[in-house]
């Protein structure tokens, strides 16, 4: 038997202070259950569970998951 998790794991490493991360329930109606505050160059490993349906970050952050890289807060120019 493994000992990896099934479920899909990010990593969220602050590029600035005051970076807020959420957790957001699943189920009928999507609520806030879990916040955290990272100042910049902390790094948060958060995972998504039978409980936790999404991450939502406000704030400057590097995201790293399994399917790619993307900078929160950033805006892209098309």
């Amino acid at each position: 038997m493994s000992n990896r998790s099934e479920e899909d794991h990010v990593v969220i490493k602050a590029l600035e202070d005051g970076v807020t991360i959420i957790g957001l329930t699943r189920g009928e109606q999507t609520k806030f259950h879990h916040t955290e505050k990272l100042d910049a160059g902390e790094v948060m490993l958060a995972q998504f569970t039978k409980h936790t349906s999404a991450i939502k970050i406000r704030g400057e952050a590097k995201v790293i998951t399994e399917h790619g890289k993307v900078t929160a807060g950033e805006i892209d120019e098309e």
